[in-house]
């Protein structure tokens, strides 16, 4: 597939001069991720880097064999395998793919030579990381002191930013486990959200009803979130 018919893009590499942006994209090749696809577990060696475009990915701290804990969430304002410009190359963290679609990859050998050949682009990246390690402390924070609902609030609206959709799909076997709490945990702070009136929710399909009052259900965290990436990206 032509890196030229994806719409929309990665918006990391939107904000790059079109040379530098055309540049790039010539060494990247597109994938077509699939729903619970694993693109690398904790300690796997990062042999790729990844934009995704309309794929959602979600990086997961393994727990035991069979539970983690969802320490952040990439769409398309951002990458996968960021730690390679830190001179390491085994991924800290499993990264699951939550929602299908195509991702932009680059060989992890291909990408650090276009880093050395675009100061552009890894000034942005640099930025990146600082958004990435923000965000990191803004979860853990928040999965410490705020409660189910607020936190289930957050994340529905994170995903609405990704997929930059109303509405989608997912089980709340997925909801539980990105959230670290049980399921009954989930059903509870999504039936009041429900009763609210801000979202619909049956069989694993979630329509966002209204947009402002969801965001003010949700912890300050997701507003804190956008605000450190507007404020490091000067996108305001």
């Amino acid at each position: 597939m032509s890196t030229q018919m994806i719409s929309p893009s990665n918006l990391l590499l939107d904000s790059l001069s079109e040379k530098d942006r055309l540049g790039f994209l010539e060494q990247c090749d597109v994938v077509q991720f699939e729903l619970g696809d694993i693109i690398y577990n904790a300690d796997d060696q990062i042999k790729y880097v990844y934009f995704p475009v309309k794929s959602i990915i979600s990086l997961v701290n393994p727990v035991d064999k069979n539970a983690g804990m969802e320490v952040a969430l990439i769409g398309n304002e951002g990458m996968l395998g960021i730690t390679v410009m830190l001179g390491s190359d085994f991924a800290p963290f499993r990264a699951l793919v939550q929602n299908s679609g195509a991702t932009l990859r680059i060989t992890t050998e291909k990408f650090l030579k276009e880093l050395r050949k675009r100061p552009e682009l890894e000034l942005k990246l640099k930025r990146y990381i600082c958004v990435s390690f923000s965000q990191l402390v803004q979860t853990t924070v928040c999965n410490r002191f705020h409660v189910v609902e607020e936190r289930l609030a957050r994340l529905l609206l994170m995903i609405y930013d990704r997929m930059h959709a109303k509405h989608f799909h997912i089980t709340q076997q997925l909801l539980a486990q990105m959230l670290g709490v049980r399921r009954v945990g989930v059903t509870k702070a999504a039936t009041s959200l429900k009763q609210k009136a801000l979202i619909t929710y049956n069989r694993g399909a979630v329509v966002i009803s209204d947009v402002i009052g969801l965001e003010a259900s949700s912890c300050i965290c997701y507003k804190t979130d956008k605000e450190t990436y507007a404020r490091i990206f000067n996108t305001d």
